[in-house]
């Protein structure tokens, strides 16, 4: 008896003990959630992390102060709220959803922002704007740590004005800002802003090292990872053995794709990247260069993507632009695919930027876009350094697509892809084979001579499986993209192979 009455005191007294503990748990959680303030992403209705959505570049010119000092963690701590405090203004103005204002502009700034929304909205306006660089300075920050002034110099990106959902002015802009942030309930929240002046934009020279003569090339997949160069099964042995067969045909220069996710997007990942020096080293050991493409499999092209697409831009560029391999950067391959799904503008404005980041990352490799067709590569010539496009058509057409583009331009012009599939199966009706093939490349090599035709063909092999992302999933389409190799499944070189080889 007296036993159970122990134990019976022993739980109440225990129960008693764990209630309180959860008690003051849960005041002290309440007690930081007051003093922090709510989490960023679920404050803006985010997902993901910050990284993921708004990446612009940001430099500090000075964060001299002759009072108190700004302290790395509260310097990290004002640049990220004034950031957000961008991304949430640039987002309010575009959709005239109000997330966020409250928490990143107090009460004055809010209401001025909110009138501006309020005008635009009557009058049928939304602003699309991105800022891609900031060069805050740091004018003043209080004793106590709660009010800092910034002049924020030569901020650029890129703005779109819409009336009525119609596209008005689309244009880069550069200015100056004077802002004041007020620290409040743990956020750095803008008390004013006001823009100074514009700028005009600097231009960026390049000394490019070109290298055009006679480029013979081919485009490059392993023939077991299509699609898929720098996956699992990358293999630098395996690539060796393959820049010796490139090496072998006579031709100087490979093409390579590089793909937007698969790389890791806005932050690219340290072991695709050593993967990529990894084969630039082993095309120089085999004597050949190699043509970079960029944004394989990217298709948004959207303003608010530009900080997140320059970010992937100077991780890849910065890391191999010095390497003696590196021929050039091809841009995107084949963008005026993406026109019907979305817009032509969209894509060409998205185009002009990058040009403009990798010109400023880069300014001695030549830079290019592969787009589908002669007619098309007419488009930004005056940007690019090569005008690049591809043809799979009846070459009987060539001779006259290749002058005409050629007169249309002063600029370097590459036949980028150019091939014949020797698929003979019944999706074809079993009328091409690869005597067809080979009968291609000699007329092809012939005009190629007489015209002084600059190309990389498709491609080295045949492959066992296509992607459906590459050509969808009908069969007529995957089987034909299999068979363009000059090399075919079983490693047997075809007469293709030779004619090239002996051109």
């Amino acid at each position: 008896m007296n036993r159970n009455k122990t134990i019976l005191r022993a739980t109440i007294l225990l129960l008693f003990v764990l209630v309180n503990a959860g008690i003051l748990y849960g005041i002290s959680q309440i007690i930081a959630y007051l003093n922090t303030g709510a989490d960023k992403s679920t404050m803006l209705h985010l997902d993901a992390k910050r990284g993921d959505y708004y990446l612009p570049d940001v430099t500090w010119e000075s964060v001299d102060n002759p009072g108190r000092p700004l302290e790395p963690a509260n310097q990290t701590r004002l640049e990220q709220d004034y950031l957000d405090a961008w991304y949430v203004r640039n987002n309010a103005l575009f959709t005239g959803d109000e997330t966020g204002i409250n928490d990143h502009y107090t009460s004055s700034a809010r209401v001025k922002l909110k009138e501006l929304m309020a005008f635009n909205q009557a009058n049928g306006i939304s602003i699309e704007t991105t800022t891609l660089a900031h060069h805050p300075t740091l004018e003043f920050y209080s004793a106590d740590g709660k009010l800092a002034v910034l002049t924020d110099r030569k901020v650029n990106g890129f703005e779109k004005i819409y009336t009525n959902d119609t596209l008005l002015q689309a244009q880069a802009f550069n200015a100056d800002y004077r802002v004041v942030l007020l620290l409040e309930d743990g956020f750095w929240r803008i008390r004013h802003f006001e823009r100074l002046a514009a700028r005009k934009d600097s231009v960026v020279t390049a000394s490019i090292q070109m290298e055009m003569e006679a480029l013979e090339g081919i485009n490059y997949y392993p023939q077991e990872t299509p699609w898929d160069t720098f996956g699992e099964n990358f293999d630098r042995e395996l690539l060796a053995k393959d820049f010796r067969l490139v090496t072998d045909l006579n031709l100087n220069c490979i093409r390579v794709f590089i793909g937007y996710e698969d790389f890791g997007k806005a932050n690219p990942k340290p072991e695709k990247l050593e993967k990529l020096t990894q084969l630039l080293d082993e095309a120089d050991e085999a004597g050949l260069k190699v043509m970079v493409t960029l944004f394989d499999f990217y298709g948004n092209y959207s303003l608010s993507d530009y900080t997140l697409t320059n970010k992937h831009l100077s991780g890849i560029v910065k890391h191999v632009k010095e390497h003696p391999a590196l021929w050039g950067w091809d841009v995107k391959n084949e963008p005026d695919l993406d026109f019907e799904s979305r817009g032509k503008e969209t894509v060409l404005f998205w185009l002009r930027q990058s040009i403009q980041k990798l010109r400023a990352l880069d300014g001695k490799h030549p830079i290019s876009i592969g787009w589908s067709t002669p007619e098309a590569a007419v488009l930004l010539k005056n940007e690019v350094d090569v005008v690049s496009y591809h043809y799979y058509r009846d070459l009987s057409g060539l001779s006259e697509a290749h002058q005409k583009l050629k007169n249309q331009t002063q600029k370097p012009v590459v036949l980028q892809e150019i091939g014949y599939s020797s698929y003979s199966g019944i999706w074809n009706g079993f009328g091409i084979g690869k005597t067809s093939q080979d009968e291609f490349y000699e007329e092809f090599l012939q005009l190629k001579r007489r015209d002084s035709i600059n190309y990389l063909s498709w491609t080295l092999f045949d492959f066992r499986e296509v992607p459906e992302r590459v050509v969808g999933r009908f069969p007529w389409r995957k089987n034909k993209q299999k068979y363009f190799g000059i090399i075919d499944q079983n490693g047997v070189k075809d007469e293709a192979y030779y004619t090239i080889k002996n051109r």
